[in-house]
Protein backbone atom coordinates (compact mmCIF):
# COMPACT_ATOMS: atom_id res chain seq x y z
CA UNK A 1 0.00 0.00 0.00
CA UNK A 2 1.28 3.48 -0.89
CA UNK A 3 1.91 5.39 2.35
CA UNK A 4 1.83 8.94 0.97
CA UNK A 5 -0.23 11.10 -1.38
CA UNK A 6 0.67 11.74 -5.04
CA UNK A 7 -2.45 13.52 -6.25
CA UNK A 8 -2.57 17.20 -7.25
CA UNK A 9 -4.68 19.74 -5.35
CA UNK A 10 -7.32 19.68 -8.08
CA UNK A 11 -7.47 15.87 -8.05
CA UNK A 12 -7.75 15.84 -4.27
CA UNK A 13 -10.63 18.33 -4.29
CA UNK A 14 -12.48 16.31 -6.93
CA UNK A 15 -11.94 13.11 -4.95
CA UNK A 16 -13.35 14.69 -1.77
CA UNK A 17 -16.40 16.07 -3.58
CA UNK A 18 -17.07 12.71 -5.23
CA UNK A 19 -16.98 10.94 -1.85
CA UNK A 20 -19.89 13.01 -0.57
CA UNK A 21 -18.43 12.83 2.95
CA UNK A 22 -19.32 15.34 5.63
CA UNK A 23 -16.36 15.91 7.93
CA UNK A 24 -15.84 16.57 11.61
CA UNK A 25 -12.63 18.49 12.38
CA UNK A 26 -10.78 17.01 15.36
CA UNK A 27 -7.51 17.76 17.13
CA UNK A 28 -5.71 15.83 19.85
CA UNK A 29 -2.23 15.36 21.24
CA UNK A 30 -0.45 13.17 23.74
CA UNK A 31 3.04 13.22 25.14
CA UNK A 32 4.21 9.63 25.41
CA UNK A 33 7.25 7.49 24.69
CA UNK A 34 7.02 6.03 21.17
CA UNK A 35 9.85 3.54 20.61
CA UNK A 36 9.58 3.38 16.80
CA UNK A 37 7.90 6.55 15.45
CA UNK A 38 8.31 5.47 11.79
CA UNK A 39 6.55 2.11 12.30
CA UNK A 40 3.83 3.80 14.36
CA UNK A 41 3.38 6.42 11.65
CA UNK A 42 3.02 3.86 8.86
CA UNK A 43 0.44 1.78 10.74
CA UNK A 44 -1.57 4.88 11.58
CA UNK A 45 -1.48 6.03 7.95
CA UNK A 46 -2.89 2.68 6.75
CA UNK A 47 -5.70 2.75 9.32
CA UNK A 48 -6.71 6.32 8.60
CA UNK A 49 -6.56 5.97 4.82
CA UNK A 50 -9.16 3.20 5.09
CA UNK A 51 -11.39 5.63 6.97
CA UNK A 52 -10.97 8.46 4.39
CA UNK A 53 -9.41 10.68 7.07
CA UNK A 54 -7.58 13.82 5.94
CA UNK A 55 -5.41 16.21 7.90
CA UNK A 56 -1.97 16.85 9.33
CA UNK A 57 -0.31 14.78 12.06
CA UNK A 58 3.18 14.79 13.57
CA UNK A 59 4.68 11.77 15.29
CA UNK A 60 7.90 11.78 17.33
CA UNK A 61 9.53 9.78 20.07
CA UNK A 62 7.88 12.21 22.53
CA UNK A 63 4.30 11.62 21.30
CA UNK A 64 1.70 12.62 18.72
CA UNK A 65 0.04 15.89 17.62
CA UNK A 66 -2.93 15.57 15.24
CA UNK A 67 -5.25 17.98 13.42
CA UNK A 68 -7.53 15.90 11.22
CA UNK A 69 -10.98 15.71 9.63
CA UNK A 70 -12.96 12.49 9.99
CA UNK A 71 -16.01 11.53 7.88
CA UNK A 72 -19.10 11.61 10.10
CA UNK A 73 -19.97 8.05 9.10
CA UNK A 74 -16.57 6.77 10.21
CA UNK A 75 -16.34 8.72 13.46
CA UNK A 76 -17.22 5.87 15.83
CA UNK A 77 -14.89 3.41 14.12
CA UNK A 78 -12.10 5.98 14.23
CA UNK A 79 -12.64 6.52 17.96
CA UNK A 80 -12.74 2.78 18.69
CA UNK A 81 -9.53 2.08 16.77
CA UNK A 82 -7.74 5.08 18.28
CA UNK A 83 -8.64 4.01 21.82
CA UNK A 84 -7.17 0.56 21.15
CA UNK A 85 -3.73 2.23 21.19
CA UNK A 86 -2.65 2.03 24.84
CA UNK A 87 -1.32 5.55 25.33
CA UNK A 88 -4.30 7.04 23.44
CA UNK A 89 -7.04 5.11 25.23
CA UNK A 90 -9.65 7.64 26.36
CA UNK A 91 -7.74 10.64 24.96
CA UNK A 92 -9.80 13.84 24.78
CA UNK A 93 -10.74 14.74 21.21
CA UNK A 94 -11.20 18.45 20.61
CA UNK A 95 -14.14 18.92 18.23
CA UNK A 96 -14.10 22.08 16.11
CA UNK A 97 -16.35 24.91 17.29
CA UNK A 98 -17.23 26.16 13.79
CA UNK A 99 -17.13 24.04 10.62
CA UNK A 100 -18.71 26.54 8.26
CA UNK A 101 -15.81 28.57 6.83
CA UNK A 102 -14.15 26.11 4.41
CA UNK A 103 -15.43 23.49 1.97
CA UNK A 104 -12.76 21.06 3.15
CA UNK A 105 -10.66 21.70 6.26
CA UNK A 106 -7.88 19.55 4.75
CA UNK A 107 -7.32 18.07 1.30
CA UNK A 108 -5.18 15.04 2.08
CA UNK A 109 -3.71 12.91 4.85
CA UNK A 110 -0.18 13.82 5.91
CA UNK A 111 1.52 12.03 8.80
CA UNK A 112 5.12 13.09 9.31
CA UNK A 113 7.83 11.85 11.66
CA UNK A 114 9.51 14.72 13.45
CA UNK A 115 12.24 15.11 16.05
CA UNK A 116 9.58 16.65 18.33
CA UNK A 117 5.83 17.06 17.96
CA UNK A 118 6.26 20.66 19.10
CA UNK A 119 9.49 22.55 18.34
CA UNK A 120 10.57 24.17 21.60
CA UNK A 121 14.31 24.89 21.34
CA UNK A 122 14.89 23.12 24.67
CA UNK A 123 17.92 20.90 25.25
CA UNK A 124 17.61 20.16 28.98
CA UNK A 125 17.78 16.39 29.44
CA UNK A 126 16.43 16.68 33.02
CA UNK A 127 13.19 18.30 31.81
CA UNK A 128 10.15 16.01 32.04
CA UNK A 129 7.22 17.25 29.93
CA UNK A 130 4.83 14.97 31.83
CA UNK A 131 5.20 17.04 35.04
CA UNK A 132 2.80 19.71 33.83
CA UNK A 133 0.81 22.44 35.54
CA UNK A 134 -2.71 22.04 36.91
CA UNK A 135 -5.46 21.59 34.31
CA UNK A 136 -8.38 24.00 34.56
CA UNK A 137 -11.93 23.45 33.33
CA UNK A 138 -13.73 26.39 31.74
CA UNK A 139 -15.49 27.15 35.03
CA UNK A 140 -12.25 26.96 37.04
CA UNK A 141 -10.51 29.12 34.42
CA UNK A 142 -13.18 31.82 34.70
CA UNK A 143 -12.97 31.82 38.49
CA UNK A 144 -9.17 31.96 38.69
CA UNK A 145 -8.78 34.65 36.04
CA UNK A 146 -11.18 36.87 38.00
CA UNK A 147 -8.67 37.03 40.86
CA UNK A 148 -6.26 39.96 41.18
CA UNK A 149 -3.24 37.73 41.93
CA UNK A 150 -3.50 35.93 38.57
CA UNK A 151 -1.42 36.51 35.44
CA UNK A 152 -3.15 35.28 32.27
CA UNK A 153 -0.83 34.63 29.32
CA UNK A 154 -1.61 33.73 25.72
CA UNK A 155 0.94 31.13 24.55
CA UNK A 156 0.13 31.51 20.87
CA UNK A 157 1.87 33.61 18.25
CA UNK A 158 1.11 37.24 17.48
CA UNK A 159 -0.96 36.52 14.35
CA UNK A 160 -3.23 34.22 16.39
CA UNK A 161 -3.91 36.56 19.32
CA UNK A 162 -4.37 39.45 16.88
CA UNK A 163 -7.80 38.15 15.86
CA UNK A 164 -8.91 36.78 19.22
CA UNK A 165 -7.85 36.38 22.85
CA UNK A 166 -9.20 36.19 26.39
CA UNK A 167 -10.21 39.33 28.27
CA UNK A 168 -7.26 40.73 30.21
CA UNK A 169 -4.72 38.36 28.70
CA UNK A 170 -1.09 39.22 28.02
CA UNK A 171 -0.52 38.63 24.29
CA UNK A 172 3.26 38.43 23.65
CA UNK A 173 4.53 39.76 20.33
CA UNK A 174 6.26 36.54 19.24
CA UNK A 175 6.48 34.58 15.99
CA UNK A 176 7.11 31.05 17.35
CA UNK A 177 6.56 28.91 20.42
CA UNK A 178 10.29 28.36 20.92
CA UNK A 179 10.73 32.14 21.01
CA UNK A 180 7.90 32.57 23.53
CA UNK A 181 9.36 30.45 26.36
CA UNK A 182 12.42 32.59 27.25
CA UNK A 183 10.65 35.83 26.30
CA UNK A 184 7.64 35.27 28.55
CA UNK A 185 9.78 34.19 31.49
CA UNK A 186 11.99 37.27 31.24
CA UNK A 187 9.26 39.81 30.48
CA UNK A 188 6.27 38.62 32.52
CA UNK A 189 7.09 35.87 35.02
CA UNK A 190 10.32 37.01 36.63
CA UNK A 191 9.43 38.74 39.89
CA UNK A 192 5.89 37.31 39.92
CA UNK A 193 6.71 33.91 41.42
CA UNK A 194 4.02 34.37 44.10
CA UNK A 195 1.19 34.89 41.62
CA UNK A 196 -1.07 32.39 39.89
CA UNK A 197 0.18 31.80 36.36
CA UNK A 198 -2.62 30.79 33.96
CA UNK A 199 -1.80 29.98 30.36
CA UNK A 200 -3.81 29.00 27.31
CA UNK A 201 -3.38 28.10 23.65
CA UNK A 202 -5.50 26.69 20.81
CA UNK A 203 -5.93 23.06 21.86
CA UNK A 204 -3.61 22.66 24.85
CA UNK A 205 -0.42 21.16 23.40
CA UNK A 206 1.73 24.27 23.76
CA UNK A 207 0.57 24.89 27.34
CA UNK A 208 1.16 21.25 28.24
CA UNK A 209 4.84 21.70 27.46
CA UNK A 210 5.10 25.32 28.65
CA UNK A 211 3.48 24.64 32.02
CA UNK A 212 5.84 21.69 32.62
CA UNK A 213 8.81 23.85 31.59
CA UNK A 214 7.98 26.67 33.98
CA UNK A 215 7.40 24.23 36.83
CA UNK A 216 10.82 22.82 35.96
CA UNK A 217 12.15 26.38 36.14
CA UNK A 218 10.85 26.78 39.71
CA UNK A 219 7.42 28.39 39.32
CA UNK A 220 4.90 26.66 41.59
CA UNK A 221 1.48 28.16 40.86
CA UNK A 222 1.26 27.12 37.22
CA UNK A 223 -2.12 26.40 35.60
CA UNK A 224 -3.28 25.68 32.06
CA UNK A 225 -6.64 25.74 30.32
CA UNK A 226 -7.44 22.10 29.63
CA UNK A 227 -8.06 21.48 25.94
CA UNK A 228 -7.30 25.10 25.12
CA UNK A 229 -9.68 27.57 23.52
CA UNK A 230 -11.51 24.87 21.55
CA UNK A 231 -12.49 22.86 24.62
CA UNK A 232 -13.25 26.05 26.57
CA UNK A 233 -15.70 27.31 23.93
CA UNK A 234 -17.48 23.97 23.79
CA UNK A 235 -17.71 23.78 27.59
CA UNK A 236 -19.12 27.31 27.82
CA UNK A 237 -21.76 26.46 25.25
CA UNK A 238 -22.70 23.12 26.82
CA UNK A 239 -22.72 24.37 30.43
CA UNK A 240 -24.10 27.88 29.90
CA UNK A 241 -20.94 29.54 31.25
CA UNK A 242 -19.78 33.08 30.57
CA UNK A 243 -17.50 33.18 27.53
CA UNK A 244 -14.47 35.38 28.26
CA UNK A 245 -12.87 34.87 24.83
CA UNK A 246 -13.32 37.75 22.39
CA UNK A 247 -13.04 37.38 18.62
CA UNK A 248 -11.83 34.45 16.53
CA UNK A 249 -9.77 31.41 17.41
CA UNK A 250 -7.07 30.98 14.76
CA UNK A 251 -6.82 27.36 13.57
CA UNK A 252 -4.21 25.64 11.41
CA UNK A 253 -6.41 24.28 8.65
CA UNK A 254 -8.15 25.70 5.59
CA UNK A 255 -10.73 27.49 7.77
CA UNK A 256 -7.93 29.57 9.37
CA UNK A 257 -10.31 30.61 12.13
CA UNK A 258 -13.44 29.70 14.04
CA UNK A 259 -15.63 32.40 15.52
CA UNK A 260 -15.98 32.30 19.31
CA UNK A 261 -17.61 35.69 19.82
CA UNK A 262 -19.03 38.34 17.47
CA UNK A 263 -16.26 40.83 18.33
CA UNK A 264 -13.91 42.07 15.61
CA UNK A 265 -10.65 43.07 17.33
CA UNK A 266 -8.30 43.27 14.33
CA UNK A 267 -8.06 45.34 11.16
CA UNK A 268 -7.44 44.63 7.49
CA UNK A 269 -3.69 44.82 6.92
CA UNK A 270 -4.27 46.67 3.64
CA UNK A 271 -6.91 49.32 4.36
CA UNK A 272 -7.20 49.43 8.15
CA UNK A 273 -10.93 48.68 8.27
CA UNK A 274 -12.24 46.19 10.91
CA UNK A 275 -11.57 42.63 9.72
CA UNK A 276 -10.34 39.32 11.10
CA UNK A 277 -10.24 36.94 8.12
CA UNK A 278 -6.82 35.54 7.27
CA UNK A 279 -5.81 34.78 3.71
CA UNK A 280 -2.65 33.56 2.01
CA UNK A 281 -1.32 35.76 -0.78
CA UNK A 282 -2.35 34.22 -4.12
CA UNK A 283 1.17 34.71 -5.47
CA UNK A 284 2.78 31.33 -4.72
CA UNK A 285 6.20 32.97 -4.62
CA UNK A 286 4.97 35.01 -1.65
CA UNK A 287 2.06 33.13 -0.03
CA UNK A 288 2.33 35.21 3.15
CA UNK A 289 -0.56 34.98 5.61
CA UNK A 290 -2.29 38.28 6.40
CA UNK A 291 -5.67 39.77 7.33
CA UNK A 292 -7.75 40.97 4.41
CA UNK A 293 -11.28 42.38 4.30
CA UNK A 294 -13.78 41.37 1.59
CA UNK A 295 -13.36 44.65 -0.28
CA UNK A 296 -9.56 44.39 -0.48
CA UNK A 297 -9.77 40.70 -1.36
CA UNK A 298 -11.90 41.55 -4.40
CA UNK A 299 -9.80 44.58 -5.34
CA UNK A 300 -6.43 42.84 -4.87
CA UNK A 301 -7.38 39.35 -6.17
CA UNK A 302 -6.38 37.76 -2.83
CA UNK A 303 -2.90 39.32 -3.05
CA UNK A 304 -0.93 41.22 -0.41
CA UNK A 305 0.41 43.89 -2.81
CA UNK A 306 0.15 45.31 -6.32
CA UNK A 307 3.44 43.62 -7.15
CA UNK A 308 2.11 40.18 -6.21
CA UNK A 309 -1.15 40.91 -8.01
CA UNK A 310 0.72 41.66 -11.23
CA UNK A 311 2.62 38.40 -10.94
CA UNK A 312 -0.58 36.34 -10.58
CA UNK A 313 -1.78 37.79 -13.91
CA UNK A 314 1.25 36.42 -15.73
CA UNK A 315 1.13 33.06 -17.57
CA UNK A 316 1.68 30.11 -15.22
CA UNK A 317 4.96 29.17 -16.89
CA UNK A 318 6.29 32.68 -16.32
CA UNK A 319 5.22 32.51 -12.66
CA UNK A 320 7.03 29.20 -12.24
CA UNK A 321 10.13 30.73 -13.78
CA UNK A 322 10.03 33.61 -11.29
CA UNK A 323 9.58 31.18 -8.38
CA UNK A 324 12.48 28.99 -9.39
CA UNK A 325 15.11 28.89 -6.67
CA UNK A 326 13.09 31.11 -4.33
CA UNK A 327 12.96 29.82 -0.76
CA UNK A 328 10.37 31.81 1.15
CA UNK A 329 9.12 29.60 3.97
CA UNK A 330 10.76 31.70 6.70
CA UNK A 331 9.02 34.79 5.34
CA UNK A 332 5.70 32.96 5.08
CA UNK A 333 5.82 32.21 8.79
CA UNK A 334 6.40 35.85 9.65
CA UNK A 335 2.60 36.01 9.24
CA UNK A 336 1.74 39.56 8.28
CA UNK A 337 5.09 41.20 9.09
CA UNK A 338 5.57 42.16 5.44
CA UNK A 339 6.57 45.77 4.79
CA UNK A 340 4.03 45.72 1.96
CA UNK A 341 1.19 45.76 4.51
CA UNK A 342 0.56 49.24 5.96
CA UNK A 343 -1.89 48.30 8.75
CA UNK A 344 -0.62 45.70 11.19
CA UNK A 345 -1.66 47.09 14.58
CA UNK A 346 -4.59 45.77 16.57
CA UNK A 347 -7.63 47.97 16.94
CA UNK A 348 -7.92 49.66 20.33
CA UNK A 349 -11.47 48.52 21.00
CA UNK A 350 -13.31 45.32 20.03
CA UNK A 351 -15.98 45.97 17.43
CA UNK A 352 -18.98 43.64 17.22
CA UNK A 353 -20.16 42.21 13.91
CA UNK A 354 -23.33 44.27 14.21
CA UNK A 355 -21.33 47.48 14.72
CA UNK A 356 -19.02 46.58 11.85
CA UNK A 357 -21.96 46.05 9.50
CA UNK A 358 -23.32 49.47 10.47
CA UNK A 359 -20.02 51.21 9.71
CA UNK A 360 -19.65 49.51 6.33
CA UNK A 361 -23.20 50.24 5.21
CA UNK A 362 -23.45 53.83 6.44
Amino acid sequence: MQLWNKLSKEELEEKLRASGNKYVTISFYQYAKIEDPKAFRDELFKQWMELDIVGRTYVASEGINAQIAVPVGNLERFREELYQIDFLNGIRLNIAVDEAEAEFPFLKLKIKVRHKILADGLNDESFDVRKRGKHLSAEEFNQLTDQDDTILIDFRNHYESEVGHFEGAITPDVDTFRESLPFIEAEYLKGNEDKNIVMYCTGGIRCEKASAWFKHRGFDKVHQLEGGIINYANQCKDQGLKNKFIGKNFVFDERRGERISDDIIAVCHQCGEPADTHTNCANDACHILFIQCDSCREKMDNCCSAECQEITHLPEEKQKELRKGVYNSNQVFKKGRSEKLPFQAKSEKPLSLVEMNKTTTS
